[in-house]
């Protein structure tokens, strides 16, 4: 009961409270059209770099703006601030640039104009280093003594036994020579050399000479070292003189392979030094020199391969075994007289076209600030700047897409701030020179682009069937198009390779019913048919409109006879977003 009674009791002093509110608003005269005036800034939840003295639709999105707030007195207009909770929450590390490399590795040759490329390979077999065991004399293998992979075979160890009709009859030979030595020594010399040179031991030949009886299975030794990288016979199989048994490597020495990506290959030349670590002996280091670099580049990995020889007298390193590398390379900077700026690669927040750090402004305080950078070379962990920052700044090295989010959030400059024309999608159409084209063409052309508009309206729509109705529509349209009515050269290359996307979109639509799916092939089918229509013309005015939000966030246009935007990349969700980037008349 009592606790029924507090809850009543608490329910009324808020009502009262609201009451005095609302009543003290209303006096003041603090309506909805007040406060968004006395408001100075606005911006978009959807793009925070906008900002505007006035309340009104987003001139990127269409959506509502809202008020602007600052979080800190003092601060310059990109700077922001983020609690020491947050700081602590969001796990973000700083470092001040110049206190990250570490160069005690690299020896008191590494200058300060001099940065490390790290490189990832594997030990290989020398291939210089390998021999091939071969039959001595032809015949049948009657014994293998050697059958497996990566058994060690030492030079004069046997190797096989072997049945030779060859040698049966130069033996019958040399106990016949035997028998008038005395009397032609010269023969007998001339047989005797034929079995030495068949590799036939001095003493299996002393047996022959004392016994006079032939041997019919005759013994093959190894006139090479080293361990078995394939065998190339069995028992049973017949083998010709000279013929390869198996292969054997010296592993005394090894070839140290390493990949090197396309951008980094201006970096590397025959005699830099290399500093080895292989990954089974992480504390052992190997210096080395590349000695080769492959000419060619591996088209699929798009990588060159580099090597080093190593010696390896206890065999301790093993074919196949993983390599990690640094390579000592100069830096690109002009000016060596300037310390050169290396930062973490878990620093940069990098697009392809824009590259961006955060700044510490306040040694005391968690503000920040973006700022732009250029890239130079990049090692497997850092990334030379260029310009943009200097040694002794302190940028966050740690928890930077945190921090892009806070100043977004806040409204601050971002990487998602569009600050110059080079960030714009890579859709947005370029002037095309207007072909003449036939009359007749151009009216079967108009109906097929009459259709591309009923596709987009249903794309407004979000309504999935009638693009699927629509689609099927404009390729009965199409197949009415007659190429033989394009007289002039250039007007085919124009619509062939056009056509042919157009058709082919058209197609995914007329089976596709997921309208997120249908929506991306809809991206090519306006980017051909802003071709077209560009190039040929139509009956008329036609505006080319681009939602930079389209195509995950990459862009994307579209066509239209009305001026005003209705995006048919997200329909009622941001019917506004977008912009006319293009008149065609």
């Amino acid at each position: 009961m009592k606790k029924t009674i507090t809850i009543i009791a608490i329910l009324l002093i808020g009502i009262l409270i609201g009451k005095f509110v609302l009543g003290n608003s209303r006096k003041l005269g603090l309506n909805n059209d007040k406060i968004k005036k006395i408001i100075e800034h606005w911006t978009c939840s959807m793009h925070p770099e906008i900002d505007l003295p006035e309340f009104g639709p987003c001139p990127k999105c269409g959506m509502d703006l809202i008020p602007k707030t600052e979080n800190a007195e003092g601060l310059n207009a990109n700077e922001f601030k983020l609690s020491k909770n947050a700081l602590a929450l969001a796990n973000i590390e700083t470092l001040v640039v110049g206190d990250n490399l570490d160069k005690s590795v690299l020896g008191k040759d590494v200058l300060q104009n001099t940065s490390t490329l790290k490189l990832s390979g594997k030990i290989m077999v020398n291939d210089k280093a390998t021999a091939m065991q071969t039959a001595h004399f032809g015949g049948r293998i009657e014994s293998l003594k050697y059958r497996s992979v990566g058994e060690y075979v030492k030079k004069g160890s046997l190797i096989a036994t072997v049945y030779s009709p060859e040698l049966v009859t130069a033996q019958n030979e040399f106990i016949e020579a035997l028998n008038i030595k005395n009397a032609q020594p010269e023969l007998y010399n001339a047989v005797r050399n034929k079995l030495k040179n068949w590799k036939i031991s001095e003493n299996q030949i002393q047996q022959i000479e004392q016994t006079k009886k032939v041997i019919t299975n005759f013994n093959m030794y190894a006139n090479v070292s080293g361990y078995i990288d394939e065998i190339l016979v069995q028992e049973g199989n017949h083998v010709k003189e000279g013929s390869p048994i198996f292969k054997v490597s010296n592993l005394g020495s090894v070839w140290a392979m390493f990949d090197v990506y396309e951008q980094d290959i201006k970096n590397i030349k025959l005699g830099q030094q290399l500093l080895i670590t292989p990954n089974a002996y992480s504390n052992q280091k190997i210096k080395a020199k590349i000695n080769f670099i492959d000419p060619s580049l591996n088209t699929g990995t798009r990588t060159i391969a580099v090597r080093a020889t190593l010696l390896n007298p206890k065999n301790q390193l093993k074919p196949g075994m993983l390599l990690t590398s640094e390579v000592i390379i100069k830096n690109s900077a002009k000016n060596n007289n300037t310390a050169t700026v290396f930062v973490p690669k878990t620093a940069v927040l990098w697009t392809g076209k824009r590259s961006v750090v955060y700044v510490k402004t306040n040694k005391d305080e968690p503000v920040f600030e973006l700022r732009e950078v250029t890239l130079g070379d990049a090692s497997m962990s850092n990334y030379q700047i260029i310009s943009g920052l200097e040694n002794g700044v302190e940028i966050v090295s740690n928890g930077i897409f945190t921090i892009d989010a806070a100043a977004q959030l806040q409204g601050k400059k971002s990487m998602m701030s569009r600050t110059d024309k080079t960030d714009k999608s890579v859709n947005k159409p370029k002037e095309i020179e207007r072909i003449d084209v036939n009359q007749k063409f151009k009216k079967q052309l108009d109906v097929v682009f009459q259709d591309y508009i009923n596709i987009k309206d249903a794309f407004v729509l979000t309504d999935a069937k009638k693009v699927n109705e629509a689609a099927k529509q404009t390729l009965k349209n199409l197949k009415k198009v007659k190429m033989s009515l394009l007289k002039k050269p250039k007007a085919h290359e124009i619509w062939m390779p056009n056509v042919k996307i157009i058709k082919e979109s058209l197609q995914n639509l007329s089976n596709e019913l997921n309208i997120e799916k249908q929506r991306a092939t809809f991206i090519n089918l306006s980017n051909a048919m802003t071709k077209v229509i560009s190039s040929f013309g139509t009956n008329k005015e036609v505006y080319v409109q681009h939602c930079p939000m389209a195509n995950d966030n990459k862009g994307a246009d579209w066509l239209s006879f009305d001026k005003a935007i209705k995006n048919p990349y997200f329909g009622d969700k941001m019917l506004q977003c977008g912009s006319v980037e293009q008149t065609i008349k």
